[in-house]
């Protein structure tokens, strides 16, 4: 047996997977911590036995809420509200919105400043000097994978563009995944989060940066959604197929976390940031052209690169089909856009006008450096035309 070439790998410091393991969120706390900042979606009600749990352990809360996507803003007012609250640890329930704004207190509350000065490209891009409070994250949708990631997206509103805050001391020091919490999630947004944890198999499996690990992760994950998201989808009480796009949403951070996204990310920043737009709905009509266009550009000018056999066993693994190819995973990913009824970015006002603009934000994304190849201009214009 060879052994792998050098790699790094890096994730949340524990991780509790299955049904009822909410419950088990007091006791993690209470080893913490004794005052949490306990961070919510608007759906504070979703939050009531996580709340159970913690008073059980004896731990107190101060809760906020966040409404939306967090903001440059609403991360700089949550730490003043922490420190007077004196809190000790963070704990965040909900989607990627929630859990991102979680980690991003966590890491103000031990690191003095403001957002700014750590936030990468509209901010100073400052490493953090210290580790984050003990933060836990308990999600409640199947899409983001934030649960095992080091960064926290913000929006800059006023700049019309979404920035990361990043650093290996935002793992989350636990990733508490219960599928039950899920399993009231309606039809469009199980579509959404599930298409945006399909792209995040995909892109770290063909990335620049996969490494052995990461492919164990994204080949189970995609094996597993492509049978367990459509399952999901159409009936939510299906406690299977939710476990299934829990673990596969999972696999997705643990992925992303260590080998890196591409194209389809590299265009949900801008869109996120300037239109009203959620992520995974962006992901979702982004997917199937950024992959036909990456294989393109790989037959012309990579044909050697393995990305292109990897793009064919993305194709199996979607299909189950043992000689399917990377277009039958572009005719398996637009079937499902059109079934789940994605819309397309025109439908959140993306025109062609604003082709040059987003394409000049993802060319200089971070996301963007995992890309298989590197695309011309003219092969991004065309990934976000085909997605309008």
């Amino acid at each position: 047996m060879i052994a792998p070439a050098r790699f790094e790998f890096a994730t949340a410091a524990r991780i509790l997977f299955g049904e009822g393991m909410v419950g088990e969120a007091g006791a993690a706390a209470a080893a913490m911590g004794r005052r949490a900042l306990v961070v919510t979606g608007d759906r504070v009600d979703r939050a009531a036995p996580l709340l159970r749990s913690l008073a059980a352990a004896g731990v107190t809360i101060a809760p906020f809420r966040v409404s939306g996507e967090p903001s440059i803003d609403s991360i700089a007012s949550g730490t003043a509200y922490a420190r007077g609250e004196s809190c000790d640890l963070v704990v965040a329930m909900g989607g990627g919105s929630a859990i991102d704004a979680g980690k991003a207190l966590a890491a103000l509350l031990t690191n003095p400043g403001e957002p700014l000065d750590y936030l990468e490209v509209v901010g100073r891009g400052q490493p953090l000097q210290h580790p984050s409070a003990p933060f836990i994250a308990v999600p409640t949708t199947a899409g983001t994978g934030s649960e095992v990631t080091r960064n926290a997206v913000l929006a800059a509103p006023e700049r019309g563009v979404k920035a990361s805050l990043r650093s290996p001391y935002m793992l989350p020091r636990l990733a508490l995944v219960d599928p039950e919490l899920t399993l009231d999630l309606p039809p469009a947004l199980t579509a959404a989060t599930g298409l945006d944890s399909l792209t995040q198999l995909i892109e770290p499996y063909v990335s620049v940066r996969a490494n052995p690990m990461t492919d164990l992760y994204a080949v189970d994950g995609l094996r597993t959604a492509a049978e367990a998201l459509p399952r999901a989808w159409a009936n939510g009480a299906d406690a299977p197929a939710r476990r299934g796009m829990c673990w596969a949403s999972l696999l997705g951070g643990l992925s992303l976390a260590n080998a890196g996204l591409g194209a389809v990310h590299g265009f949900a920043a801008p869109v996120g940031g300037r239109f009203p737009a959620p992520h995974g709905a962006v992901c979702a009509a982004l997917l199937a052209p950024a992959i036909e266009i990456n294989v393109q550009a790989l037959r012309s000018r990579a044909p050697e690169s393995p990305a292109l056999a990897r793009y064919d066993e993305v194709a199996r693994l979607l299909t189950g089909r043992p000689h399917a190819t990377a277009a039958d995973a572009v005719q398996w990913i637009a079937a499902l856009c059109r079934r789940f009824e994605i819309p397309p970015l025109g439908t959140y006002g993306v025109t062609a006008a604003d082709i040059p603009f987003l394409v000049s934000r993802a060319a200089d994304s971070s996301s963007m450096k995992g890309n298989p190849i590197r695309l011309t201009q003219e092969e991004l214009e065309q990934i976000v035309g085909r997605a309008i």
